[in-house]
């Protein structure tokens, strides 16, 4: 686990496309993705205050990535996710630990994630970090 490289752009577009794949299928899946459009151009994102990355790497292939941004003393998990075959080996649990030292650091007094409906594996990361849920939007189109 380390903080992303401009040379792990490239495939945390990929990554990003395969957890945004997921996703479509979803419970609440759609409507997330309609609130949270792709970075796509990781690039970006790199040397900004308010954005930090960090990926998960087994033998120097990225396998997982978690995208925090601070808005004031707000640090919010913007993405996290793990590729399925690497997973169940606590990367997820280290990127967390990493956005909850870097939000201390900062001077943050707030940590929010988000979990889909039905989305036990994140609802879980979360909950071994003690991020706990406070609050449940339900919606329906009209």
């Amino acid at each position: 686990m380390r903080p992303m490289r401009l040379s792990d752009a490239v495939d945390l577009e990929a990554l990003e496309a395969e957890a945004r794949h997921w996703l479509v299928v979803q419970r609440g899946g759609p409507a997330h993705l309609a609130e949270r459009p792709a970075v796509g151009d990781w690039v970006t994102l790199v040397g900004r205050e308010d954005q930090h990355v960090w990926v998960a790497a087994i033998d120097e292939i990225v396998v997982g990535y978690l995208q925090l941004q601070i808005v004031g003393a707000t640090a919010e998990v913007m993405q996290v996710y793990v590729h399925l075959e690497a997973r169940e080996i606590g990367l997820g649990d280290w990127l967390l630990e990493a956005a909850l030292a870097a939000s201390r650091s900062l001077g943050c007094t707030v940590l929010e994630g988000t979990a889909l409906p039905g989305d036990r594996q994140t609802k879980n990361l979360y909950e071994r970090a003690g991020i706990k849920a406070r609050k449940i939007t339900v919606s329906t189109p009209l």
